[in-house]
Parts: C-alpha cells; sequence; structure tokens
C-alpha cells in the first residue's frame, strides 16, 4: 500500500523540519502534487502509542487552519454540536470511519483503542485532525473538517507545498 517514494519523505521532512516518523503512505496529496496529509499507524516503530492517524503535513494547510482556529471556528462548531442532532450524528459517524481505517491497518493498540482525533466523536479540539481527515476520507465523511477545508479555500495556489 505504499504510495510515497525517498523523494515524498524529503518534501514531508522538509514540511515537518524534522525527519517524518513511520510514515505509512500518502492519503492525500495538495494539488500541486506535494504530500498534504500523511497515515501514521497508531504505535510508532519506537513502540509509542500515537492516535492521529491521519495527520497534515503541508505548512500552507497547517497555516490556514490555524488561522481558522484562532478565529474561533472551534467554538461555533462545538455549540452547533450540542443543538444538531443530524450534524452530531454525521461527526459521530465519521469517528467510526477514522477508527475503520486505522483498524485496517491490522495494529492491535490497546492504548488507543476508541480514540480518534481532534474532539472526535462530541467535540471539536483540533480543526487540523479534522481538516486531515476530511482530505483523506474524501468529501462527505467529516463533516466539520469539509467545512474546514471549504473556508480555507485554494491553499496551494501560492505553489508547492514544501
Amino acid at each position: 500500500m505504499k504510495n510515497f517514494d525517498e523523494g515524498d519523505l524529503e518534501i514531508i521532512g522538509r514540511q515537518l523540519g524534522r525527519t517524518p516518523r513511520d510514515v505509512h503512505r500518502v492519503a492525500f496529496r495538495c494539488p500541486c502534487g506535494s504530500p498534504a496529509v500523511v497515515e501514521t499507524p497508531p504505535r510508532l516503530s519506537d513502540g509509542t502509542p500515537f492516535p492521529t492517524f491521519f495527520y497534515a503535513t503541508c505548512p500552507r494547510l497547517t497555516a490556514a487552519i490555524s488561522t481558522l482556529e484562532s478565529e474561533g471556528v472551534m467554538d461555533e462548531m462545538n455549540t452547533r454540536l450540542q443543538v444538531d442532532a443530524q450534524l452530531s450524528g454525521s461527526y459521530s459517524a465519521a469517528h467510526d470511519d477514522y477508527l475503520a481505517a486505522r483498524a485496517a491497518l491490522g495494529m492491535d493498540v490497546p492504548e488507543v483503542d476508541g480514540i480518534t482525533a481532534g474532539g472526535m466523536p462530541d467535540r471539536v479540539k483540533c480543526l487540523h485532525s479534522l481538516a486531515a481527515h476530511a482530505l483523506a476520507a474524501g468529501v462527505g465523511v467529516n463533516p466539520l473538517g469539509d467545512e474546514a477545508v471549504a473556508a480555507i479555500g485554494q491553499w496551494w495556489l501560492a505553489g508547492k507545498c514544501e
């Protein structure tokens, strides 16, 4: 299932400012062609449990999402989750999708069992994780991740994301 090469790992390293750890696959590429979201196994090679299966690496993407977070978007999303049953149900289904995608790796990691990222299934605490999941899974899987991605627009237009 490996869909990346050493060149991709070099780009990811530049994006992160460090050597990437245990990349399983590139889950989403920016339209510019560079990796933007990677999958990381639930247990790193050093034995550390790691629940963040979908990890945004593109600095333009992460900066745009950070701007949304600083604008208070998460507070508004959390309020809507408490009163909108349909949104709450869709968000809970996104949590299930995230768990299923990670489980497909076939790694039993009890420390992260039932834990996803971003606050799922009942709150929003990290838009980066939600947007990474939305980009990796495709439109319609994570409603709040989709909203975040739509709100940031075309982050890649300023050039290659590396």
